[in-house]
Formats: C-alpha cells, sequence, structure tokens
C-alpha cells in the first residue's frame, strides 16, 4: 500500500464522499490507501475513490486473495443463516474507515423472516453521518453482500438515522482497529 500504480485499463469507480460513479481511464495514477472488504479506496489527483474487486487486474493486483475468500464462504455455508448474515455484513466497510459496518455500530437491526415462504433479510443501518453521499453505496454494498447467501431469497437495507449513531457504538474491536484503546 501507499505505493504509487498506474492503471492498466479504464475502471468505473465511486467517487469518495459524494458516491458519483466516474470512469478512471487507462494510465491513471493510483495509490491503494484501504483493501477492505472486497473493494479497493484508491486517492487519485481528483480526491479519493472506491475501485470494485471485479477491476483488481487494473491494479494489477493478484486474485489470489479473492480464491481465499470464496474458500470462506464455502465454509460458511454450513453455518447457520443467522451467522451467514452477520459474516456477510462484517464484510462491507466505509471507505474512509477501516472497520466493518458492524463493529463500527452501523447495524441497529437485522433479522431474517419467513414471507410467503421465503427467506428475507432486513437490515436497519445507519451512517456516521447524515450527508455522507456513499451511504446508498454502502447500503446497496450491504444487500448485494446478503444476497450472495444461497437460502436468502430478498435483503432488504434500510438506513434510519434514529438514534443518531455515535463513537460509543463502536465495539470494543472497532475502537482497537482505530486506536482508539
Amino acid at each position: 500500500m501507499n505505493q504509487e500504480i498506474t492503471l492498466s485499463r479504464e475502471v468505473e469507480a465511486i467517487q469518495i464522499p459524494s458516491g458519483d460513479s466516474i470512469n478512471l481511464p487507462a494510465g491513471t495514477p493510483v495509490v491503494i490507501t484501504q483493501t477492505l472488504g472486497g473493494t479497493y479506496t484508491v486517492a487519485t489527483s481528483a480526491g479519493l475513490a472506491r475501485i470494485s474487486s471485479n477491476d483488481a487486474d487494473a491494479l494489477g493486483i493478484d486474485l489470489e486473495e479473492k480464491a481465499q475468500k470464496a474458500e470462506e464462504e464455502e465454509r460458511l455455508k454450513n453455518a447457520s443463516l443467522e451467522d451467514q448474515v452477520w459474516h456477510q455484513l462484517k464484510q462491507v466497510y466505509d471507505p474512509e474507515i477501516p472497520v466493518d459496518i458492524v463493529n463500527l455500530g452501523l447495524i441497529y437491526d437485522c433479522s431474517v423472516q419467513d414471507e410467503e415462504g421465503k427467506q428475507v433479510v432486513n437490515v436497519k443501518m445507519t451512517l456516521t453521518a447524515p450527508g455522507c453521499g456513499m451511504g446508498p453505496v454502502i447500503a446497496a454494498d450491504a444487500q448485494a453482500r446478503l444476497m450472495t447467501i444461497d437460502k436468502i431469497d430478498d435483503a432488504r437495507v434500510e438506513l434510519v438515522w434514529d438514534p443518531p449513531w455515535n463513537q460509543d457504538m463502536i465495539s470494543e474491536e472497532g475502537k482497537m482497529k482505530l486506536g482508539m484503546i
């Protein structure tokens, strides 16, 4: 990390913090600042952007890590549905904070319900700041992660603002990762 990389091809990225889609042309110099949750946060001359793991090759990244994660996902298929749901939520990160959304205390409620024979996950989550343009992107990431679970038919992620998030909601693990304890 913190080594300049030149993109080998054009990639679609998400601008941070606005959440807008942008195209980064081949030859763009970037510096990877975070590699969590299967995405890459990069610094460009125009600011921060998030690149999907589907475009890791443009960063020159070996996809061995992706294969290891797939292996872990395979092992989790035998875990309880609730454990699988929480595992997937722990794979979602705010691109500016190196702690997953569960340990950041952003998940206020999570339940799996049978609705007319279909397994549906309902999640209520918040953000560290109400004006964060990445909110819909983070919520969509959570939903996409949940939909990778074989037994889940639908996932609904709702952004809520009550109660307002504060740093006391960060788990002990999250505080350790942030150097707060």
